[in-house]
């Protein structure tokens, strides 16, 4: 954020983004039954060759730009797909040769990776290593939790592919961290599924990502309007059969959350948790969905198109291209700063009354779509686990910040 009071690096005022930059789109070498992203294909026009790869100089053009947004000690680029390891590492390998061009002395620059990891092998584990990426690895659990939906094109699990690159990963000593989707399937087993990742896996961190699916997909006409910006989407109770249901989502997290803090706090590191810790004492949030306001994660096709966020990529949230407007123009623009405080503006009473208000916030958008209790639209799919998980924490977390002598926040 900018303005009269923003903190100050290099003598200017402090501005930090943040972009998922998909420069393979929604391409993908599997075919997970509950990925969000592959049929974005359609929307994105990728019926031609040419939208499906970000060329060398659209790349260019955006590593300079994402580098000319922001004026802080540290620039993180994050890139996603898709697949974005279909790309060659020859292709980010020109990715970090650029990044060394435009990078100005007084910052320094990170980069993650999402991948499956079923394309990994020793030449991409020494580029990481090499060049300190930071590699999320999306696996869901055990084998059979795991495959029953991270599949590849052909039906079959992906688990002993993606186990393979785990190992090279750990062989190369790369940092590395997990994604796991909470489905129907996984939610039942909420301590496999952690001891699995604690003891087998031992990624840096791990992450647990709820599987919200609404089957009518929104599409013009199918969002509410608040303001100036339409971001919640038409109220309905249908969701897909792999979604999480709201009541096992709570159930989970205080499963995993007990045994965590039985024997793991201070080892292992789950955002969630740790960002709870924070906002219980009255630090914001650090995570864009449990956030008051959002818009801070933009989505970078590879044919330069911007979109609001990654859970948003559709015509009515295309902010524009960055070969038109720079990405510094789109990220501070007015039209993102009113969908980022559309979450705000748009909690039903429900929310508003509601005493977890300072840890939810209302989740994220995109998981509002049902009634509250009064009939207004808008509230969050996932609000009763929510509730339920809060109020298990509540009394654990104010008993520790208390002993440790601190403050608790306002609510």
């Amino acid at each position: 954020m900018t303005g009269i009071n923003a903190p100050q690096f290099n003598g200017k005022a402090h501005t930090k983004m943040q972009a998922l930059a998909k420069p393979i789109g929604a391409v993908c070498n599997i075919d997970c039954t509950y990925c969000y992203y592959l049929d974005k294909k359609e929307l994105l026009n990728y019926s031609t060759s040419e939208s499906k790869v970000m060329s060398d100089e659209q790349l260019e053009t955006y590593v300079r730009q994402y580098i000319e947004a922001q004026n802080t000690p540290e620039i993180i680029f994050s890139w996603h797909g898709g697949e974005p390891t279909l790309l060659g590492v020859d292709y980010f390998k020109q990715v970090v040769l650029l990044q060394k061009k435009y990078c100005p002395e007084y910052s320094s620059i990170t980069n993650d990776i999402q991948t499956n990891a079923t394309l990994l092998d020793d030449e991409w584990c020494r580029f990481f290593k090499q060049h300190d990426f930071v590699v999320g690895v999306s696996i869901d659990g055990p084998e059979a939790v795991h495959n029953r939906y991270r599949t590849n094109k052909a039906g079959r699990g992906t688990f002993k592919q993606t186990m393979k690159g785990i190992e090279l990963l750990k062989k190369h000593q790369v940092t590395f961290a997990t994604l796991s989707c909470v489905n129907d399937v996984s939610v039942e087993h909420p301590l496999e599924v952690y001891r699995f990742l604690r003891d087998v896996i031992a990624p840096s961190q791990m992450q647990f990502i709820p599987v919200v699916d609404k089957i009518d997909a929104p599409i013009n006409g199918k969002w509410h309007t608040y303001g100036d910006m339409s971001i919640i989407p038409v109220s309905t109770n249908l969701v897909s059969d792999w979604s999480v249901k709201a009541e096992q989502w709570g159930q989970f997290l205080m499963a995993i959350f007990d045994e965590w803090l039985a024997n793991d706090f201070g080892k292992v590191f789950i955002p969630y948790f740790d960002n709870f810790f924070a906002v219980w004492s009255g630090q914001q949030s650090t995570m864009c969905t449990l956030s008051e306001i959002c818009g801070k994660g933009l989505a970078v096709e590879p044919n330069g198109d911007v979109y609001s966020c990654d859970h948003y990529v559709y015509e009515e949230f295309k902010l524009g291209n960055f070969n038109q407007q720079s990405l510094k123009q789109l990220a501070f623009s007015q039209r993102q700063q009113t969908f980022g405080f559309a979450k705000q503006k748009s909690l039903p009473n429900q929310c508003l009354e509601c005493d977890y208000k300072f840890a939810c916030h209302g989740e994220c958008p995109k998981n509002r779509i049902i009634q509250s209790v009064d009939g207004e639209d808008g509230l969050n799919y996932l609000c009763s686990g929510w509730l339920r998980f809060f109020s298990h924490i509540d009394p654990i977390l104010t008993r520790i910040l208390v002993r440790n002598n601190i403050q608790l926040g306002e609510r």
